[in-house]
């Protein structure tokens, strides 16, 4: 697959190609109607509402607007606007033609996208129902499962399936295995022999499985459909409040600065802009996502802020105490950025200087960073200033922001020593110094200003000479300490999985099932068991 532009991740319903947004008082319809020659790049055609990365972001920024901009909708009706077909997931010649880490950056994205939908059915009170009207296969049939309700269309010949194993010689990417057993609580037999059966599962056996919930006759579907949305409404938790519009970025509060092995992410404290909060949350998803996509070989990122703490934790306060729909948006949001970053395959570098803002919620960037140096000394630029760097823990470190883990980023920190965060949210609203921070154990070390440049310097060429494949697992590990739930198995165990087959000749061989799909020819399986 060639690629010769960057990708980006500004999407807005009046360019969409692939998806149709309406909304009709408390319920929206999110039609999926792929045009098979919109692929993001040459090379594969979009059969059967089949999806690549831009029907991805399209689908990423639909459920964004729909949060910030729609305060009135409470439920998501997710259908097909073509006949027969709800969506016959990932394009497969788009897979078999792209590089591992494009194969691995699409299926970590459309994870995220997925657990969007369930993160706003759980914290926002704006639940997905899948209303699957034609066949629903792969990642079609994930879309569904990431939806809380799973209304299938009885027909007597539309299915869900995961045909993965069995056709593709490779494994649901998007989540599929897990929430069929956790989620849906599939009996683990039956999901064994669903998942190895490329045909599917229709009709009663369907609902007896518990892979979808409720069958609806194809006469009347749609109103059937929306009688039900209509339902799951009254029964919302959503808020009260004014909705935003998600306008274009204007990058004021983000910079990058690239190096030839790592980029600097600079995120700069509120002004007096009460809108704060959120576009800089904007900025750095986007960042994460441009970086990520657009130049894997830069592979540390070094994270830095600027700004007057002061500022940040009253705007924290601010958006904290405001108990509408829009501030819990926001928040959530943040969340889901941060986590995004957790997931990230780079290694991460907080750097707190004099003049950073690392408070609260900016503070959790840090959490989040594979290591941190506190710089112990004056400005390097004016060295009889009395400007020191600090640090400063607020509620936003003790529980706003959990990992995927469910633990906060302190927990899986001092995980063991739950006495340790006891302590620590003792000192909340304190201004916390280099020496301080280091006793406490919130930073990795404190170098004072004669040897900060150097130590900086060898931090970073150290990352820059080890195995990025060796780095990506060992941060992952690091990271996730504790216990699994269903996003860290499915970014963890999945993944992991997944990578592996991947770049089997099995899947990804000339003669592998991966590459032979679609061919008439059989796929040639090296039968050992690894």
């Amino acid at each position: 697959m060639t690629r010769t532009t960057s990708v980006t991740f500004e999407r807005h319903p009046s360019g969409y190609r692939h998806w149709k947004l309406s909304t009709d008082g408390d319920v929206a319809w999110l039609e999926l109607d792929v045009d098979p020659d919109g692929g993001l790049v040459p090379g594969y055609e979009l059969k059967l509402n089949s999806y690549d990365l831009g029907v991805d972001i399209e689908l990423h920024d639909a459920t964004q607007r729909l949060r910030f901009e729609h305060p009135e909708v409470r439920v998501v009706i997710v259908t097909s606007a073509k006949d027969n077909v709800f969506c016959a997931g990932a394009n497969i010649r788009m897979l078999a033609s792209s590089s591992h880490e494009w194969k691995v950056n699409f299926c970590k994205f459309t994870n995220e996208t997925r657990n969007a939908m369930e993160d706003a059915a759980a914290h926002s009170g704006q639940v997905y129902v899948a209303a699957v009207n034609g066949i629903c296969a792969g990642g079609g049939y994930e879309i569904a499962l990431a939806c809380e309700k799973i209304l299938l269309v009885d027909d007597n010949s539309s299915t869900v399936a995961l045909p993965e194993v069995p056709l593709l010689g490779v494994l649901p990417g998007t989540g599929g295995l897990t929430r069929v057993v956790d989620k849906r609580g599939v009996r683990r037999d039956l999901a064994d022999v669903f998942a190895t059966r490329p045909d599917g599962v229709k009709g009663r056996t369907a609902v007896d499985w518990r892979l979808v919930d409720e069958l609806v006759p194809r006469q009347g579907f749609r109103e059937a459909v929306l009688a039900r949305a209509k339902e799951f409404a009254r029964t919302s938790g959503r808020l009260d409040g004014e909705g935003v519009e998600l306008r274009p970025l204007k990058h004021r509060y983000v910079d990058i600065a690239r190096g030839k092995t790592d980029a600097t992410i600079t995120v700069k404290g509120p002004d007096a802009d009460d809108g704060w909060l959120l576009d800089v949350t904007r900025e750095l998803d986007d960042a994460i996502l441009r970086l990520r996509t657009n130049e894997p070989e830069l592979g540390t990122w070094v994270l830095r802020t600027e700004g007057d703490p002061v500022k940040v934790l009253e705007h924290e306060r601010a958006v904290f105490d405001a108990k509408d729909c829009l501030s819990n948006e926001i928040v959530h949001y943040f969340k889901r950025t941060l986590k995004r970053l957790d997931v990230t395959s780079r290694g991460l570098i907080a750097l707190v200087e004099p003049g950073s803002c690392y408070a609260g919620l900016l503070l959790e960037l840090a959490l989040a960073a594979d290591r941190q140096y506190i710089l112990d000394g004056p400005p390097l630029d004016d060295e009889d200033s009395e400007e020191r760097a600090s640090i400063t823990l607020s509620e936003a470190n003790f529980g706003r922001f959990p990992m995927g883990n469910g633990l906060t980023r302190l927990e899986s920190r001092f995980f063991g020593d739950p006495d340790h965060v006891t302590r620590l949210a003792e000192v909340r609203g304190k201004t916390l110094s280099p020496a301080e921070a280091n006793e406490l154990g919130l930073v990795t070390d404190a170098p004072d200003d004669l040897d900060w440049e150097d130590e900086i310097r060898i931090a970073l060429e150290g990352r820059a000479s080890l195995s990025p494949d060796a780095l990506t697992g060992m941060e992952a590990n690091h990271r996730f300490v504790g216990p699994e739930t269903l996003e860290s198995k499915i970014f963890g165990r999945l993944a992991a999985w997944q990578n592996w087959i991947f770049t089997r000749p099995n899947a990804s061989g000339p003669e592998g099932a991966l590459r032979r799909y679609g061919t008439g020819q059989k796929a040639v399986f090296d039968r050992k068991r690894v």
